[in-house]
């Protein structure tokens, strides 16, 4: 089974925020692969479902941002998953809008939510798939600007960069992490 969590803070007030891509994808992608995000649990709301035969658990935490690794910890044991079954989709702000990353592992750059992952579980051996956010001006504060929507002259490039991480993550499900991180990890218009 492979595990998708896109990462995000629940409620009304940071829905359409920049923090929130992460949630914005697995919708997406729960809308694409016809798998209702319709249970709660773990600390989580997500759904299950099959891409291409391959077990599927898609989540978006409800432990707010920060908290992550608490749902994710719950979910690993619930499931009997490893590091390697997860695949985590989370907000960027060193990425220009529309572009995508994809790591296998590393730190978690200042991202609280990879880091209470990263410390919940005790390894930071699970892909990642960064979504850009552009990185504010010098007058707004990092805080301020993630949990800011994306202005209306944005909203192009928003659905291309959602559109991108969900065949990212389709890739990735299917175990073709180098031919993602081939398509993905380059310029900012490269698409499938």
């Amino acid at each position: 089974m492979k595990a998708v969590l896109g990462l995000g803070n629940p409620g009304r007030t940071y829905e359409a925020t920049r923090h929130n891509v992460g949630f914005q994808v697995i919708r997406q992608l729960a809308q694409e692969l016809g798998i209702p995000l319709a249970k709660k649990g773990f600390k989580s709301r997500f759904g299950r479902g099959t891409f291409n035969h391959i077990p599927v658990l898609l989540v978006e935490p409800l432990t707010y941002m920060n908290l992550s690794g608490q749902a994710v910890k719950e979910l690993v044991a619930t499931f009997n998953l490893t590091p390697s079954d997860l695949i985590v989709v989370h907000d960027d702000i060193d990425l220009e809008l529309g572009r995508i990353r994809i790591k296998r592992r590393g730190g978690d750059g200042g991202h609280k939510g990879i880091r209470s992952i990263r410390e919940h579980l005790g390894t930071d051996e699970f892909l990642r798939v960064k979504v850009g956010v552009g990185r504010p001006g010098s007058s707004t504060e990092v805080a301020d600007y993630v949990l800011s929507p994306f202005d209306p002259q944005e909203q192009e490039q928003l659905k291309e960069a959602l559109s991108k991480a969900v065949g990212a993550v389709k890739l990735l499900i299917l175990g073709e992490v180098d031919k993602a991180m081939n398509i993905y990890n380059k310029s900012k218009d490269s698409s499938q």
